[in-house]
Parts: structure tokens; sequence; C-alpha cells
């Protein structure tokens, strides 16, 4: 198929979000609303991996196999008709999210971060692992009726012994990416539709920004023109990021040097909230909200495949 074909390989998702390719041509991927952890094998089948009360949300491997997950902690709902559901204002006393950790092989879920010492994590959206095997991971934050608690970007070890705070104070902080390098790191920001970055100094450890304090010391790389929302992101192997885009467009290009390349669109889709690339990297996976499908699509540029657990099966 050409660049501009997209096909939808699953269908009757409820929230799809977190894509991960695997090495056997399997995706697993979340669904946020439905609670659960799925798998599109290479047979086209659906099936369930792992389900738990929350909200599964950004999702990657470990180097030991294991798919760490983003628990949001769950959410109110408003449907705005057909698959699309968006969150509602939380309740005062609704539950924290967690960093948890999936076997895929068995379903069996463990909670490897529940609080930054004292303090209760909110709502973890998505992650990404360095080449240390530690991993960067964005709290959202939450809305309230009239509150609204900001987000961080933490960075963590994969056994739960360490994590730490790497950037306050940000809007609504939700998808996040590593350059092909691993030596910037990337973070979109949904309420603001802005995409900022920070040099990695060392693992864990990033250098202050120089654009805008109040979005933990981050440099702006690219604010969007209009109404849109900035979700979660891939990377292409040339450095481009790739960000999922609602309302208005579908995945925004932006180049290393804050350039629009190009808007990837998805006609008559108003919420996409993810991609990813697999086999050698022309092949793109991209889950919607908006209608509750999986699509693949051919991607023009090679894309940057992220290390997957060896050896799954159908």
């Amino acid at each position: 198929m050409s660049h501009a074909e997209t096909e939808i390989v699953a269908s009757g998702l409820d929230v799809p979000e977190g894509p991960v390719s695997c090495p056997d041509g399997s995706v697993i991927f979340v669904e946020i609303r439905g609670g659960r952890v799925s798998r599109l094998g290479p047979d086209g089948v659906v099936s369930t991996v792992a389900a738990w009360r929350g909200g599964p949300n950004g999702a990657a491997f470990a180097p030991d196999g294991r798919l760490f997950v983003c628990d949001n902690g769950g959410a109110e709902w408003e449907h705005l008709g057909g698959a699309l559901y968006l969150p509602a204002p939380h309740r005062p006393d609704a539950p924290t999210g967690r960093i948890r950790a999936v076997d895929v092989r068995t379903g069996e879920v463990e909670t490897v971060y529940a609080r930054c010492g004292e303090r209760l994590l909110v709502a973890p959206n998505d992650l990404v692992f360095d080449e240390h095997g530690g991993f960067y991971f964005t709290d959202f934050g939450r809305v309230h009726a009239d509150t609204i608690v900001r987000g961080t970007v933490y960075y963590a070890t994969a056994d739960g012994g360490e994590i730490h705070p790497v950037a306050t104070g940000l809007d609504r902080p939700n998808g996040c990416a590593l350059s092909p390098s691993g030596d910037v790191l990337y973070v979109s920001e949904t309420a603001t539709g802005r995409l900022w970055w920070w040099r990695v100094a060392a693992p864990g450890v990033l250098e202050g920004g120089l654009t805008y304090r109040g979005a933990g010391g981050g440099n702006l790389l690219y604010a969007a023109p209009g109404y849109d929302r900035f979700d979660s992101m891939a990377v292409e192997e040339n450095g481009n990021v790739c960000v999922a885009t609602y309302f208005h467009r579908g995945v925004t290009v932006v180049s290393p040097e804050g350039e629009l390349v190009e808007v990837v669109e998805f006609p008559g889709d108003p919420v996409i909230t993810n991609i990813c690339f697999a086999g050698d990297g022309h092949t793109a996976y991209v889950t919607s909200a908006g209608k509750g499908v999986l699509y693949r699509r051919a991607w023009p540029r090679k894309g940057l495949v992220l290390p997957a657990a060896g050896g799954l099966r159908p």
C-alpha cells in the first residue's frame, strides 16, 4: 500500500492507546475505558492480555520483557456519540494512578510505583525506556470541576527502587519520547498543544530549558497553530517527532529543529491518540479514540522501532 493508504485492522475498541509492536507481528495496545491490555495477533484476532480496574494508558517493554503500563487511575467519561468518549472532570476522591508491570504471557499484573516519596502519583500517562534500562514517564495531573492539578515528568528504574521528578509544573503532559540517540527528551502538553524538549545530561538528569520555566524548564520545539491537542508520540529514525493530534488533525510531524514537516491526516476521525512503528520501520500503527479502531498505515519515512519482548508467539 502507498503511504496515503490506511487500513483498519481492529475495531470496536474502548478508547485505545499505547500501541507496541512485537517481533511476531502482533501489536499490543491498551483500551483505557475498557480497563485492559489487548493484543492484535498476526491472525487479526484481538484478545485480552490483562485487565484490571483503572485506566491503562501508555505502554512500553522493559529490557526484562515485562510490559510497563501507565495506569491513570481511571476516569469519568463523557459520551459524545458512537465510539467517542472524552474524559470528564474527576471527583475529588477519585483513585490515583500507578506504574504497573504486566507479564504478557501469563497476564499477571504488579504495581511497581504508586508514589514518589510521600507524594502519590496522580495520573501516569505515557513512558519511554532509555538505553540504561530506566524510564521517563509523564504524570498528566488531573482536572477537577474547579481546579487543575499540574503535571510532572519522572524518571524511574524498572526494579522499583528509584524514582524522582525531572520536570514539574507542566500543563497536562501527555506523550514522551527520546531522540534516536537518546540525548533529547520530548514531552507534549495536551491542553496547550505544545511540544517541549530537554537535553539529557545523564540518565534521569535533564538540563534546564531556555523558554519557559513554568513548563518544567523545557525548550519549546513546536506549538500547534489552532485548537489542536497533542497526545502521545513516536520518533522517526531521522529525528522527526510524530505527535498524535486532535481535534482537527491526525499525526503532526515536527523536525528536530521545530519545523512542521507534514500533517498525516485521518479524515473524519476527531481523536487520534498514539502511534508506533513496526517491522522495518515503514509501517505505522495508529490508535483512534474517535473511532475506536487501530489503523495500519505505510509510512513515507523510516520510523524508530522500539525494543520489544523477544519470542512472543501467536
